[in-house]
């Protein structure tokens, strides 16, 4: 069998830590409006654009480091959860996470288009934000729900 190269086992809780703080500074921001000045630094750019217009290439600028934070810490928690190894690793947990893998891009790329036909406008900024993490968060419910289901299933056969 071919080896599937994943992160230790230790990485999983690290990631559940981000990606937990995440949701909670987004629904924070969300909810209250919430950008803390304390986060604004000036910070190292290659590209920023105002859609197009006022277009500068490398350039320190005054930035609120939230929505850095905001794209960061669910993508690297999400990829340490979804890529971390199991406690006990073997192919029928790593059957899992390649169906749940597939199974997400499909149902992600299926409501991208159904969305893309019926959102139009500033909204569909939003809708491809929320793409943006949709698959990590769609594989890591697949996969965790089916192995919650097998240990169910093991347990209920004893």
């Amino acid at each position: 069998m071919k080896l599937t190269v994943l992160l230790p086992n230790g990485f999983k809780k690290l990631g559940w830590v981000l990606l937990g703080s995440s949701i909670l500074l987004w629904s924070i921001h969300l909810f209250f409006d919430w950008e803390p000045e304390w986060l604004v630094v000036n910070y190292f750019t290659v590209f920023n654009s105002q859609f197009f217009s006022d277009t500068t290439w490398f350039e320190f600028r005054k930035q609120n480091m939230l929505y850095t934070i905001l794209t960061v810490f669910p993508i690297v928690g999400g990829l340490f959860v979804g890529f971390s190894k199991e406690k006990i690793e073997d192919e029928f947990i790593n059957k899992l996470r390649l169906s749940s893998l597939l199974w997400a891009v499909l149902i992600n790329y299926l409501l991208l288009l159904l969305v893309s036909l019926s959102v139009f406008g500033a909204a569909f900024f939003d809708v491809l934000t929320i793409h943006m993490f949709s698959v990590l968060l769609i594989f890591i419910t697949r996969f965790n729900f089916l192995l919650w289901k097998n240990r169910k299933e093991m347990t209920d056969e004893e």
